[in-house]
C-alpha cells in the first residue's frame, strides 16, 4: 500500500504542492493591471500615476517624467514573478 492519503490516492489530476496545501494564491488584481513583462520575461515595465488630470499646476519637466516608462527593481521583480 501507498503512504498518501486516501484522497490523493482516488484523485485523477496533478498533485502539485498547491494542489496538496487545497489552495492557490491569487494573483495581485492592481498588480496585474498595471505592470506588464518585457519580452525576455526577466524584467516588468509599468506607465507612471498622476499623469492625466490636474496638471496646470505641475511643471512642464514633472508632466514629461510622468509621461515616462518605470521599470521593476531588482526586488520588484523577484515579487512579480511569483
Amino acid at each position: 500500500q501507498s503512504c498518501l492519503p486516501l484522497r490523493l490516492i482516488s484523485r485523477g489530476f496533478s498533485t502539485t504542492p498547491a494542489v496538496n496545501a487545497g489552495y492557490k494564491m491569487k494573483s495581485h488584481s492592481g498588480a496585474k493591471k498595471r505592470w506588464r513583462s518585457l519580452a525576455s520575461g526577466n524584467a516588468y515595465k509599468r506607465g507612471k500615476a498622476g499623469h492625466s488630470h490636474l496638471n496646470a499646476s505641475k511643471s512642464p519637466a514633472r508632466i514629461n517624467r510622468l509621461g515616462a516608462t518605470a521599470y521593476a527593481t531588482e526586488a520588484q521583480t523577484h515579487k512579480l514573478k511569483k
